[in-house]
């Protein structure tokens, strides 16, 4: 898969154990980076570890829309998709309850769902570069 980074323990451990998908056990994939791969959506990949996925950066790509199925990513505590080509983010995104760290800037959001205030853990923010109007 083109770009795709696992976490260094994953890694590890992908060389000392052998493929679990024979043994009927779930992958667990914290940490996924695409970016800089010239992406106009987000990979379905992703979604495969919808249960286990806590960090997801896919910056400088030209994705314009976040699609629903992101948002049953329960665990993900760090969105990071700058330098990309969104308008808006969806009202979805407040089920995003576990979510700390979110990085928006260099897009073209114009304002904030207002129930964005639902992500209680949300303390980070990066939204620069964006015309914000609210």
């Amino acid at each position: 898969v083109c770009c795709l980074e696992m976490t260094t323990k994953r890694k590890l451990i992908g060389r000392l154990v052998p493929c679990r998908c024979f043994r009927g056990e779930e992958e667990i994939v914290s940490v996924l980076d695409y970016s800089h791969c010239g992406l106009q959506q987000v990979p379905k990949e992703v979604f495969n570890f919808e249960r286990t996925l806590e960090e997801l950066y896919l910056d400088a790509n030209q994705i314009e829309e976040l699609p629903k199925q992101l948002f049953n990513c329960q665990a993900l505590r760090k969105l990071s998709i700058p330098d990309n080509d969104l308008s808006s983010l969806p009202t979805t995104i407040a089920s995003l309850v576990n979510l700390k760290e979110l990085d928006i800037s260099k897009n073209g959001i114009q304002d904030f769902p207002e129930n964005i205030k639902c992500c209680k853990c949300l303390t980070i923010i990066e939204a620069s570069v964006n015309p914000v109007s609210k």
